[in-house]
Protein backbone atom coordinates (compact mmCIF):
# COMPACT_ATOMS: atom_id res chain seq x y z
CA UNK A 1 0.00 0.00 0.00
CA UNK A 2 1.39 3.40 -0.99
CA UNK A 3 2.30 5.85 1.73
CA UNK A 4 -0.03 8.82 1.94
CA UNK A 5 2.79 11.29 1.21
CA UNK A 6 3.73 9.37 -1.92
CA UNK A 7 0.13 9.47 -3.14
CA UNK A 8 -0.19 13.21 -2.52
CA UNK A 9 3.23 13.89 -4.06
CA UNK A 10 2.27 11.92 -7.18
CA UNK A 11 -0.89 14.02 -7.52
CA UNK A 12 1.12 17.21 -7.03
CA UNK A 13 3.75 16.13 -9.57
CA UNK A 14 1.02 15.46 -12.11
CA UNK A 15 -0.43 18.91 -11.41
CA UNK A 16 2.97 20.52 -12.03
CA UNK A 17 3.25 18.62 -15.31
CA UNK A 18 -0.31 19.53 -16.33
CA UNK A 19 0.49 23.19 -15.65
CA UNK A 20 3.52 22.97 -17.92
CA UNK A 21 6.27 22.63 -15.34
CA UNK A 22 8.74 19.87 -14.49
CA UNK A 23 7.03 17.23 -12.32
CA UNK A 24 10.07 16.92 -10.03
CA UNK A 25 9.07 20.17 -8.29
CA UNK A 26 5.94 18.51 -6.90
CA UNK A 27 7.33 17.04 -3.69
CA UNK A 28 4.90 17.33 -0.79
CA UNK A 29 5.88 17.39 2.90
CA UNK A 30 4.00 17.37 6.18
CA UNK A 31 3.27 20.98 7.05
CA UNK A 32 5.53 22.69 9.56
CA UNK A 33 2.54 24.92 10.38
CA UNK A 34 -0.26 22.48 11.27
CA UNK A 35 -2.35 25.45 12.38
CA UNK A 36 -2.47 26.53 8.72
CA UNK A 37 -2.60 23.25 6.80
CA UNK A 38 -1.85 19.52 6.92
CA UNK A 39 0.59 19.30 4.01
CA UNK A 40 2.55 21.73 1.88
CA UNK A 41 4.53 21.96 -1.34
CA UNK A 42 7.32 24.50 -1.78
CA UNK A 43 8.26 23.43 -5.30
CA UNK A 44 7.02 26.67 -6.93
CA UNK A 45 9.77 28.60 -5.14
CA UNK A 46 12.46 26.48 -6.76
CA UNK A 47 10.66 26.34 -10.12
CA UNK A 48 10.49 30.15 -10.26
CA UNK A 49 14.25 30.36 -10.75
CA UNK A 50 14.20 27.88 -13.63
CA UNK A 51 11.16 29.35 -15.37
CA UNK A 52 11.98 32.99 -14.56
CA UNK A 53 8.57 33.98 -13.24
CA UNK A 54 6.96 34.76 -9.89
CA UNK A 55 6.58 31.67 -7.66
CA UNK A 56 3.02 32.64 -6.73
CA UNK A 57 2.14 32.52 -10.44
CA UNK A 58 3.38 28.94 -10.66
CA UNK A 59 1.69 27.99 -7.39
CA UNK A 60 -1.66 29.32 -8.57
CA UNK A 61 -1.38 27.51 -11.90
CA UNK A 62 -0.53 24.21 -10.21
CA UNK A 63 -3.27 24.53 -7.56
CA UNK A 64 -5.87 24.87 -10.28
CA UNK A 65 -4.83 21.51 -11.74
CA UNK A 66 -5.31 19.53 -8.51
CA UNK A 67 -8.43 17.42 -8.14
CA UNK A 68 -10.72 19.17 -5.66
CA UNK A 69 -12.18 15.79 -4.67
CA UNK A 70 -8.90 14.90 -2.94
CA UNK A 71 -8.46 18.13 -0.99
CA UNK A 72 -10.75 20.16 1.23
CA UNK A 73 -8.25 22.99 0.86
CA UNK A 74 -5.75 23.64 -1.91
CA UNK A 75 -4.45 27.16 -1.58
CA UNK A 76 -1.54 29.07 -3.15
CA UNK A 77 -0.17 31.62 -0.69
CA UNK A 78 2.61 34.16 -0.89
CA UNK A 79 5.37 33.97 -1.79
CA UNK A 80 4.57 30.66 -3.53
CA UNK A 81 3.61 27.94 -1.08
CA UNK A 82 0.83 25.47 -1.87
CA UNK A 83 -1.07 24.55 1.31
CA UNK A 84 -3.16 21.39 1.38
CA UNK A 85 -5.79 19.76 3.55
CA UNK A 86 -7.06 16.31 2.65
CA UNK A 87 -10.73 15.84 1.89
CA UNK A 88 -12.89 13.69 4.14
CA UNK A 89 -13.44 11.25 1.28
CA UNK A 90 -9.71 10.86 0.71
CA UNK A 91 -9.06 10.21 4.41
CA UNK A 92 -11.91 7.71 4.63
CA UNK A 93 -10.69 5.80 1.60
CA UNK A 94 -7.07 5.72 2.76
CA UNK A 95 -7.87 4.50 6.27
CA UNK A 96 -10.24 1.85 4.97
CA UNK A 97 -7.33 0.63 2.86
CA UNK A 98 -5.15 0.49 5.98
CA UNK A 99 -7.87 -1.36 7.91
CA UNK A 100 -8.30 -4.09 5.32
CA UNK A 101 -4.68 -4.50 4.16
CA UNK A 102 -2.37 -7.01 5.87
CA UNK A 103 -0.15 -5.20 8.40
CA UNK A 104 -1.86 -1.90 7.57
CA UNK A 105 -0.41 -1.97 4.07
CA UNK A 106 3.26 -1.85 5.15
CA UNK A 107 5.52 -2.73 2.21
CA UNK A 108 7.69 -5.77 2.97
CA UNK A 109 10.92 -4.15 1.83
CA UNK A 110 13.00 -6.87 3.52
CA UNK A 111 11.46 -9.85 1.74
CA UNK A 112 14.20 -12.28 0.70
CA UNK A 113 16.84 -10.56 2.86
CA UNK A 114 18.52 -11.79 6.03
CA UNK A 115 19.78 -9.67 8.92
CA UNK A 116 21.71 -10.96 11.93
CA UNK A 117 20.96 -8.88 15.02
CA UNK A 118 23.68 -9.36 17.67
CA UNK A 119 22.20 -7.93 20.86
CA UNK A 120 23.13 -10.14 23.78
CA UNK A 121 26.77 -10.57 24.63
CA UNK A 122 26.46 -11.78 28.23
CA UNK A 123 29.31 -13.73 29.77
CA UNK A 124 28.45 -17.22 30.93
CA UNK A 125 28.74 -17.86 34.68
CA UNK A 126 28.17 -14.19 35.50
CA UNK A 127 24.73 -12.88 36.52
CA UNK A 128 22.99 -10.57 34.08
CA UNK A 129 23.18 -6.98 35.35
CA UNK A 130 21.58 -3.68 34.35
CA UNK A 131 24.26 -3.19 31.70
CA UNK A 132 22.52 -5.97 29.76
CA UNK A 133 19.10 -4.28 29.83
CA UNK A 134 19.53 -1.80 26.98
CA UNK A 135 21.14 -4.24 24.56
CA UNK A 136 18.37 -6.76 25.25
CA UNK A 137 15.33 -4.52 24.83
CA UNK A 138 16.69 -2.25 22.09
CA UNK A 139 17.90 -5.29 20.17
CA UNK A 140 14.64 -7.20 20.60
CA UNK A 141 12.63 -4.21 19.41
CA UNK A 142 14.78 -3.66 16.33
CA UNK A 143 14.72 -7.37 15.49
CA UNK A 144 10.91 -7.34 15.67
CA UNK A 145 10.85 -4.23 13.49
CA UNK A 146 13.01 -5.93 10.85
CA UNK A 147 10.72 -8.95 10.91
CA UNK A 148 7.69 -6.70 10.51
CA UNK A 149 9.19 -5.33 7.32
CA UNK A 150 9.67 -8.84 5.94
CA UNK A 151 13.31 -9.54 6.78
CA UNK A 152 14.50 -12.93 7.93
CA UNK A 153 15.76 -11.46 11.21
CA UNK A 154 17.93 -13.73 13.35
CA UNK A 155 18.67 -12.64 16.90
CA UNK A 156 22.04 -13.95 18.13
CA UNK A 157 22.91 -13.79 21.82
CA UNK A 158 26.67 -14.20 21.08
CA UNK A 159 27.65 -15.63 24.46
CA UNK A 160 30.99 -14.97 26.09
CA UNK A 161 31.64 -18.62 26.88
CA UNK A 162 35.23 -19.35 25.91
CA UNK A 163 37.54 -16.88 27.61
CA UNK A 164 39.59 -16.57 30.76
CA UNK A 165 36.51 -16.56 33.01
CA UNK A 166 36.15 -20.27 32.29
CA UNK A 167 39.74 -20.94 33.33
CA UNK A 168 39.25 -18.87 36.47
CA UNK A 169 36.18 -20.91 37.46
CA UNK A 170 37.94 -24.21 36.79
CA UNK A 171 41.04 -23.15 38.78
CA UNK A 172 38.94 -21.90 41.69
CA UNK A 173 36.82 -25.05 41.72
CA UNK A 174 39.95 -27.21 41.72
CA UNK A 175 41.27 -25.44 44.82
CA UNK A 176 37.95 -25.94 46.58
CA UNK A 177 37.21 -29.51 45.49
CA UNK A 178 40.44 -31.08 44.19
CA UNK A 179 38.96 -34.56 44.62
CA UNK A 180 36.49 -34.09 41.75
CA UNK A 181 37.05 -36.48 38.87
CA UNK A 182 37.27 -33.61 36.36
CA UNK A 183 40.78 -32.79 37.63
CA UNK A 184 42.12 -36.37 37.40
CA UNK A 185 44.04 -36.58 34.12
CA UNK A 186 43.91 -40.39 34.30
CA UNK A 187 40.15 -40.59 34.77
CA UNK A 188 38.52 -42.67 32.01
CA UNK A 189 34.95 -43.16 33.19
CA UNK A 190 31.75 -41.28 32.45
CA UNK A 191 31.59 -37.82 33.97
CA UNK A 192 28.65 -37.11 36.31
CA UNK A 193 25.42 -35.92 34.73
CA UNK A 194 24.75 -33.51 37.60
CA UNK A 195 26.95 -30.42 38.01
CA UNK A 196 29.10 -30.07 41.14
CA UNK A 197 27.63 -26.59 41.85
CA UNK A 198 24.38 -24.63 41.84
CA UNK A 199 23.78 -21.36 39.98
CA UNK A 200 24.22 -19.50 43.27
CA UNK A 201 27.56 -21.21 43.95
CA UNK A 202 28.69 -20.63 40.37
CA UNK A 203 27.96 -16.92 40.58
CA UNK A 204 29.99 -16.74 43.80
CA UNK A 205 32.93 -18.73 42.40
CA UNK A 206 33.71 -16.39 39.52
CA UNK A 207 34.09 -13.07 41.44
CA UNK A 208 36.16 -14.87 44.09
CA UNK A 209 38.44 -16.23 41.39
CA UNK A 210 38.67 -12.87 39.60
CA UNK A 211 39.70 -11.15 42.84
CA UNK A 212 42.26 -13.85 43.63
CA UNK A 213 43.82 -13.56 40.18
CA UNK A 214 44.76 -9.92 40.88
CA UNK A 215 46.62 -10.84 44.07
CA UNK A 216 48.02 -14.32 43.39
CA UNK A 217 50.33 -14.72 40.37
CA UNK A 218 50.50 -18.50 40.80
CA UNK A 219 46.69 -18.74 40.73
CA UNK A 220 46.53 -16.43 37.72
CA UNK A 221 48.91 -18.72 35.86
CA UNK A 222 46.80 -21.75 36.81
CA UNK A 223 43.72 -20.02 35.38
CA UNK A 224 45.50 -19.22 32.11
CA UNK A 225 46.69 -22.83 31.87
CA UNK A 226 43.18 -24.14 32.56
CA UNK A 227 41.80 -21.86 29.84
CA UNK A 228 44.36 -23.16 27.35
CA UNK A 229 43.71 -26.81 28.29
CA UNK A 230 39.95 -26.30 28.04
CA UNK A 231 40.30 -24.79 24.57
CA UNK A 232 42.64 -27.56 23.41
CA UNK A 233 40.23 -30.27 24.49
CA UNK A 234 41.12 -31.65 27.94
CA UNK A 235 38.17 -34.03 28.62
CA UNK A 236 37.58 -33.19 32.28
CA UNK A 237 37.62 -29.48 31.63
CA UNK A 238 35.30 -29.84 28.66
CA UNK A 239 32.87 -31.76 30.89
CA UNK A 240 33.04 -29.02 33.52
CA UNK A 241 32.52 -26.39 30.82
CA UNK A 242 29.32 -28.15 29.73
CA UNK A 243 28.07 -28.07 33.32
CA UNK A 244 28.88 -24.35 33.57
CA UNK A 245 27.04 -23.71 30.31
CA UNK A 246 23.94 -25.72 31.23
CA UNK A 247 23.54 -24.20 34.70
CA UNK A 248 24.24 -20.65 33.57
CA UNK A 249 22.08 -20.75 30.44
CA UNK A 250 19.09 -22.12 32.35
CA UNK A 251 19.15 -19.09 34.62
CA UNK A 252 19.87 -16.71 31.73
CA UNK A 253 16.93 -17.99 29.66
CA UNK A 254 14.59 -17.49 32.61
CA UNK A 255 15.49 -13.80 32.91
CA UNK A 256 15.36 -13.14 29.16
CA UNK A 257 11.99 -14.92 28.97
CA UNK A 258 10.71 -12.69 31.77
CA UNK A 259 11.74 -9.69 29.66
CA UNK A 260 10.04 -11.27 26.61
CA UNK A 261 13.41 -11.16 24.83
CA UNK A 262 14.15 -14.12 22.60
CA UNK A 263 17.11 -15.25 20.51
CA UNK A 264 16.92 -17.47 17.46
CA UNK A 265 20.59 -18.35 17.83
CA UNK A 266 22.29 -19.28 21.12
CA UNK A 267 25.84 -19.45 19.78
CA UNK A 268 28.91 -18.09 21.48
CA UNK A 269 32.64 -17.55 21.21
CA UNK A 270 33.22 -21.30 21.55
CA UNK A 271 31.29 -21.91 18.31
CA UNK A 272 33.52 -19.47 16.44
CA UNK A 273 36.76 -20.90 17.90
CA UNK A 274 37.26 -23.61 15.23
CA UNK A 275 37.16 -20.92 12.54
CA UNK A 276 40.03 -18.93 14.05
CA UNK A 277 43.13 -21.00 13.01
CA UNK A 278 42.21 -21.35 9.31
CA UNK A 279 41.13 -17.71 9.18
CA UNK A 280 44.44 -16.49 10.58
CA UNK A 281 46.47 -18.74 8.29
CA UNK A 282 44.53 -17.45 5.29
CA UNK A 283 45.05 -13.82 6.29
CA UNK A 284 48.78 -14.45 6.76
CA UNK A 285 49.09 -16.26 3.44
CA UNK A 286 47.44 -13.38 1.57
CA UNK A 287 49.63 -10.81 3.27
CA UNK A 288 46.67 -9.12 4.94
CA UNK A 289 47.90 -9.97 8.44
CA UNK A 290 51.31 -8.49 9.20
CA UNK A 291 53.59 -8.57 12.22
CA UNK A 292 53.87 -5.58 14.50
CA UNK A 293 55.87 -5.70 17.73
CA UNK A 294 55.49 -9.47 17.85
CA UNK A 295 51.72 -9.43 17.26
CA UNK A 296 49.78 -10.24 14.08
CA UNK A 297 47.57 -7.37 12.98
CA UNK A 298 45.48 -6.11 10.07
CA UNK A 299 46.22 -2.42 9.37
CA UNK A 300 42.88 -0.65 8.95
CA UNK A 301 43.81 3.06 8.97
CA UNK A 302 42.64 5.09 5.97
CA UNK A 303 44.01 8.31 4.50
CA UNK A 304 40.74 10.10 5.15
CA UNK A 305 40.76 9.33 8.91
CA UNK A 306 40.58 12.43 11.05
CA UNK A 307 41.70 10.54 14.15
CA UNK A 308 43.95 7.56 14.68
CA UNK A 309 42.46 4.13 14.02
CA UNK A 310 44.88 1.51 15.40
CA UNK A 311 45.46 -1.83 13.61
CA UNK A 312 43.03 -4.65 14.32
CA UNK A 313 44.98 -7.14 16.46
CA UNK A 314 44.45 -10.80 15.56
CA UNK A 315 47.08 -12.55 17.67
CA UNK A 316 48.89 -10.93 20.58
CA UNK A 317 52.63 -11.24 21.02
CA UNK A 318 52.06 -14.08 23.54
CA UNK A 319 50.17 -16.06 20.88
CA UNK A 320 46.68 -15.55 22.28
CA UNK A 321 43.63 -14.41 20.35
CA UNK A 322 41.40 -11.55 21.55
CA UNK A 323 37.83 -10.30 21.09
CA UNK A 324 38.53 -8.93 17.62
CA UNK A 325 39.78 -12.35 16.51
CA UNK A 326 36.63 -14.05 17.78
CA UNK A 327 34.37 -11.39 16.26
CA UNK A 328 35.98 -11.80 12.83
CA UNK A 329 35.75 -15.60 13.11
CA UNK A 330 32.08 -15.20 14.06
CA UNK A 331 31.59 -13.24 10.84
CA UNK A 332 33.18 -16.10 8.90
CA UNK A 333 30.74 -18.49 10.56
CA UNK A 334 27.73 -16.24 9.94
CA UNK A 335 28.58 -15.81 6.27
CA UNK A 336 28.87 -19.59 5.97
CA UNK A 337 25.67 -20.35 7.92
CA UNK A 338 23.35 -17.51 6.87
CA UNK A 339 24.98 -15.40 4.12
CA UNK A 340 23.27 -12.34 5.63
CA UNK A 341 22.60 -9.08 3.84
CA UNK A 342 23.35 -7.25 7.06
CA UNK A 343 25.03 -7.83 10.43
CA UNK A 344 23.79 -5.48 13.10
CA UNK A 345 25.56 -5.13 16.47
CA UNK A 346 23.95 -3.46 19.50
CA UNK A 347 26.36 -2.73 22.36
CA UNK A 348 27.54 0.01 24.69
CA UNK A 349 28.75 3.00 22.65
CA UNK A 350 32.19 2.72 24.28
CA UNK A 351 32.87 -0.18 21.91
CA UNK A 352 32.59 2.06 18.84
CA UNK A 353 36.31 1.93 17.99
CA UNK A 354 36.38 -1.86 18.32
CA UNK A 355 33.60 -2.26 15.79
CA UNK A 356 35.12 0.29 13.44
CA UNK A 357 38.31 -1.80 13.44
CA UNK A 358 36.66 -5.17 12.87
CA UNK A 359 34.27 -3.82 10.22
CA UNK A 360 37.18 -2.42 8.25
CA UNK A 361 39.20 -5.60 8.72
CA UNK A 362 36.24 -7.74 7.62
CA UNK A 363 35.72 -5.73 4.43
CA UNK A 364 39.45 -5.36 3.65
CA UNK A 365 40.05 -9.09 4.03
CA UNK A 366 36.95 -10.18 2.14
CA UNK A 367 35.58 -12.03 5.16
CA UNK A 368 32.45 -9.99 4.52
CA UNK A 369 31.67 -8.89 0.95
CA UNK A 370 31.12 -5.23 0.13
CA UNK A 371 27.44 -5.97 -0.48
CA UNK A 372 26.86 -7.00 3.16
CA UNK A 373 26.03 -4.07 5.41
CA UNK A 374 27.72 -3.84 8.81
CA UNK A 375 26.21 -1.54 11.44
CA UNK A 376 27.00 -0.88 15.07
CA UNK A 377 24.45 0.88 17.28
CA UNK A 378 26.24 2.14 20.37
CA UNK A 379 23.75 2.89 23.13
CA UNK A 380 24.13 5.31 26.02
CA UNK A 381 24.22 4.68 29.74
CA UNK A 382 21.30 4.21 32.10
CA UNK A 383 22.03 6.66 34.93
CA UNK A 384 20.69 7.33 38.39
CA UNK A 385 19.24 10.61 39.61
CA UNK A 386 22.79 11.84 40.27
CA UNK A 387 23.60 11.55 36.57
CA UNK A 388 26.08 8.73 37.17
CA UNK A 389 25.71 5.08 36.04
CA UNK A 390 22.83 3.46 37.92
CA UNK A 391 23.89 1.59 41.06
CA UNK A 392 22.26 -0.31 43.90
CA UNK A 393 21.65 1.50 47.19
CA UNK A 394 24.77 -0.26 48.42
CA UNK A 395 26.78 1.27 45.57
CA UNK A 396 27.27 -1.89 43.48
CA UNK A 397 26.18 -2.87 39.99
CA UNK A 398 22.55 -3.99 40.16
CA UNK A 399 21.57 -7.40 38.92
CA UNK A 400 19.03 -7.29 36.12
CA UNK A 401 16.77 -9.70 37.98
CA UNK A 402 16.71 -7.32 40.95
CA UNK A 403 15.89 -4.31 38.75
CA UNK A 404 12.97 -6.17 37.17
CA UNK A 405 11.81 -7.24 40.62
CA UNK A 406 11.92 -3.72 42.03
CA UNK A 407 9.94 -2.31 39.11
CA UNK A 408 7.40 -5.13 39.42
CA UNK A 409 6.99 -4.59 43.18
CA UNK A 410 6.57 -0.84 42.64
CA UNK A 411 3.86 -1.35 40.04
CA UNK A 412 2.12 -4.07 42.05
CA UNK A 413 1.77 -1.70 45.00
CA UNK A 414 0.09 0.88 42.74
CA UNK A 415 -2.23 -1.73 41.21
CA UNK A 416 -3.32 -2.97 44.65
CA UNK A 417 -3.61 0.50 46.19
CA UNK A 418 -5.77 1.83 43.34
CA UNK A 419 -7.80 -1.42 43.09
CA UNK A 420 -7.25 -1.42 39.34
CA UNK A 421 -8.31 -5.05 38.88
CA UNK A 422 -9.76 -7.92 40.87
CA UNK A 423 -7.44 -9.71 43.27
CA UNK A 424 -7.04 -12.76 41.02
CA UNK A 425 -5.92 -10.52 38.13
CA UNK A 426 -3.37 -8.46 40.05
CA UNK A 427 -0.30 -10.50 39.19
CA UNK A 428 -0.88 -10.84 35.44
CA UNK A 429 -1.82 -7.17 35.14
CA UNK A 430 1.18 -6.10 37.21
CA UNK A 431 3.59 -8.03 34.99
CA UNK A 432 2.31 -6.36 31.82
CA UNK A 433 2.33 -2.84 33.29
CA UNK A 434 5.80 -3.32 34.79
CA UNK A 435 7.23 -4.47 31.46
CA UNK A 436 5.62 -1.53 29.69
CA UNK A 437 7.00 0.89 32.27
CA UNK A 438 10.51 -0.55 32.10
CA UNK A 439 10.76 -0.97 28.34
CA UNK A 440 8.97 2.19 27.25
CA UNK A 441 10.95 4.16 29.83
CA UNK A 442 14.14 3.02 28.11
CA UNK A 443 13.03 2.86 24.47
CA UNK A 444 11.40 6.31 24.46
CA UNK A 445 14.91 7.74 24.73
CA UNK A 446 17.20 8.05 21.72
CA UNK A 447 19.34 4.88 21.89
CA UNK A 448 22.67 6.67 21.60
CA UNK A 449 21.93 9.05 24.48
CA UNK A 450 22.35 8.52 28.21
CA UNK A 451 19.15 8.73 30.26
CA UNK A 452 18.05 8.87 33.89
CA UNK A 453 16.21 5.84 35.24
CA UNK A 454 13.21 7.25 37.15
CA UNK A 455 10.86 4.56 38.43
CA UNK A 456 8.18 7.04 39.55
CA UNK A 457 8.04 8.69 36.13
CA UNK A 458 8.29 5.46 34.11
CA UNK A 459 5.42 3.83 36.04
CA UNK A 460 3.12 6.87 35.97
CA UNK A 461 -0.29 6.40 34.34
CA UNK A 462 -0.13 9.87 32.79
CA UNK A 463 2.36 11.52 30.49
CA UNK A 464 4.72 9.94 27.96
CA UNK A 465 4.92 6.52 29.63
CA UNK A 466 4.24 2.89 28.89
CA UNK A 467 1.36 2.64 31.37
CA UNK A 468 -0.35 5.63 29.69
CA UNK A 469 -0.18 3.86 26.33
CA UNK A 470 -1.59 0.68 27.91
CA UNK A 471 -4.37 2.64 29.59
CA UNK A 472 -5.38 4.10 26.23
CA UNK A 473 -5.55 0.64 24.68
CA UNK A 474 -7.51 -0.79 27.61
CA UNK A 475 -9.95 2.13 27.43
CA UNK A 476 -10.64 1.33 23.76
CA UNK A 477 -11.00 -2.38 24.57
CA UNK A 478 -13.61 -1.54 27.19
CA UNK A 479 -15.63 0.54 24.72
CA UNK A 480 -15.46 -2.16 22.04
CA UNK A 481 -16.52 -4.86 24.52
CA UNK A 482 -19.56 -2.83 25.54
CA UNK A 483 -20.46 -2.08 21.91
CA UNK A 484 -20.39 -5.68 20.68
CA UNK A 485 -19.35 -6.97 17.25
CA UNK A 486 -16.96 -4.39 15.79
CA UNK A 487 -14.36 -6.32 13.77
CA UNK A 488 -15.77 -5.76 10.27
CA UNK A 489 -17.14 -2.24 10.54
CA UNK A 490 -15.84 -0.06 7.68
CA UNK A 491 -14.13 3.30 8.22
CA UNK A 492 -16.42 6.27 7.60
CA UNK A 493 -15.75 9.92 6.79
CA UNK A 494 -14.72 11.92 9.87
CA UNK A 495 -17.77 13.20 11.71
CA UNK A 496 -15.96 15.95 13.63
CA UNK A 497 -12.57 17.64 13.91
CA UNK A 498 -11.41 15.23 16.62
CA UNK A 499 -12.15 12.25 14.39
CA UNK A 500 -10.22 13.91 11.58
CA UNK A 501 -7.22 14.56 13.85
CA UNK A 502 -7.28 10.92 14.94
CA UNK A 503 -7.46 9.74 11.33
CA UNK A 504 -4.52 11.95 10.37
CA UNK A 505 -2.51 10.50 13.28
CA UNK A 506 -3.22 6.96 12.10
CA UNK A 507 -2.01 7.79 8.57
CA UNK A 508 1.45 8.57 10.02
CA UNK A 509 2.03 4.94 11.05
CA UNK A 510 3.95 3.69 8.01
CA UNK A 511 6.29 6.70 7.71
CA UNK A 512 7.01 6.49 11.45
CA UNK A 513 7.91 2.80 11.27
CA UNK A 514 10.00 3.23 8.14
CA UNK A 515 11.93 6.08 9.73
CA UNK A 516 12.43 4.03 12.92
CA UNK A 517 13.85 1.17 10.84
CA UNK A 518 16.04 3.41 8.72
CA UNK A 519 17.37 5.27 11.78
CA UNK A 520 17.59 2.22 14.10
CA UNK A 521 15.51 4.23 16.56
CA UNK A 522 12.65 2.58 18.51
CA UNK A 523 12.14 5.94 20.24
CA UNK A 524 10.44 7.13 17.04
CA UNK A 525 7.81 4.40 17.48
CA UNK A 526 7.30 5.62 21.05
CA UNK A 527 6.90 9.21 19.84
CA UNK A 528 4.35 8.09 17.26
CA UNK A 529 2.16 6.09 19.62
CA UNK A 530 2.27 8.85 22.24
CA UNK A 531 0.87 11.24 19.64
CA UNK A 532 -1.70 8.65 18.54
CA UNK A 533 -2.76 7.91 22.12
CA UNK A 534 -3.23 11.64 22.67
CA UNK A 535 -5.48 11.86 19.60
CA UNK A 536 -7.49 8.84 20.80
CA UNK A 537 -8.07 10.36 24.24
CA UNK A 538 -8.98 13.75 22.83
CA UNK A 539 -11.50 12.07 20.51
CA UNK A 540 -12.90 10.04 23.43
CA UNK A 541 -13.35 13.07 25.67
CA UNK A 542 -14.96 15.23 22.98
CA UNK A 543 -17.23 12.64 21.34
CA UNK A 544 -20.23 10.70 22.62
CA UNK A 545 -19.44 7.21 21.44
CA UNK A 546 -21.55 4.67 23.33
CA UNK A 547 -24.39 7.16 23.93
CA UNK A 548 -24.61 8.27 20.29
CA UNK A 549 -28.17 7.65 19.09
CA UNK A 550 -27.34 7.68 15.39
CA UNK A 551 -26.31 4.03 14.94
CA UNK A 552 -24.58 4.65 11.62
CA UNK A 553 -22.53 7.48 13.10
CA UNK A 554 -21.76 5.38 16.15
CA UNK A 555 -20.50 2.53 13.95
CA UNK A 556 -18.09 4.98 12.32
CA UNK A 557 -16.76 6.03 15.71
CA UNK A 558 -16.29 2.40 16.72
CA UNK A 559 -14.48 1.40 13.53
CA UNK A 560 -12.10 4.36 13.95
CA UNK A 561 -11.09 3.63 17.54
CA UNK A 562 -10.83 -0.08 16.68
CA UNK A 563 -8.28 0.73 13.98
CA UNK A 564 -6.42 2.96 16.44
CA UNK A 565 -6.35 0.09 18.96
CA UNK A 566 -4.98 -2.34 16.37
CA UNK A 567 -2.26 0.12 15.40
CA UNK A 568 -1.31 0.78 19.03
CA UNK A 569 -1.22 -2.94 19.85
CA UNK A 570 0.99 -3.70 16.87
CA UNK A 571 3.36 -0.90 17.80
CA UNK A 572 3.76 -1.97 21.43
CA UNK A 573 4.38 -5.51 20.20
CA UNK A 574 7.25 -4.09 18.14
CA UNK A 575 8.52 -2.45 21.32
CA UNK A 576 8.31 -5.77 23.15
CA UNK A 577 5.35 -5.53 25.52
CA UNK A 578 1.58 -6.07 25.50
CA UNK A 579 -1.59 -4.67 27.06
CA UNK A 580 -3.76 -6.28 29.74
CA UNK A 581 -7.51 -6.62 29.33
CA UNK A 582 -8.32 -4.37 32.27
CA UNK A 583 -6.53 -1.55 33.99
Amino acid sequence: MEKILDIISAKMQQAFADAGYDASYGRVTVSNRPDLCQYQCNGALAAAKAYKCAPIQIANAVAEKLDAADFSMCEAVMPGFINLNLSDAFLQSYLEGMRTAPDFGVEKIGAGKTVIVDYGGPNVAKPLHIGHLRSAIIGESLKRLYKFFGYNAIGDIHLGDWGLQMGLIIAQLQERQPELCYFDENYTGEYPAEPPFTIGELEEIYPAAAAKKKEDEVFAEKAHTATYELQTGRPGYRALWKHIMNVSLCDMRKIYDHLDVHFESWLGESDADPYIPPMIEDLKARGLAVQSEGAWVIPVAEETDKKEVPPCILVKSDGSAIYATTDLATMVQRMEDFNPDKMFYITDKRQALHFEQIFRAAKKSGIVPESTELEHLGFGTMNGADGKPFKTREGGVMRLERLIGEMTDFVRAKVVENQIVAEDEVEATTQKIAMAALKYGDLSNQPTKDYVFDMDRFAAFEGNTGPYILYTIVRIKSILARYGAWENLPIQSPANEYAKDLMLSITKLVPALETALRSSAPNLICAYIYELAGAVNKFYHETRILTEEDKSLQAGYISLIALAKNVLERCIDLLGFSAPEKM
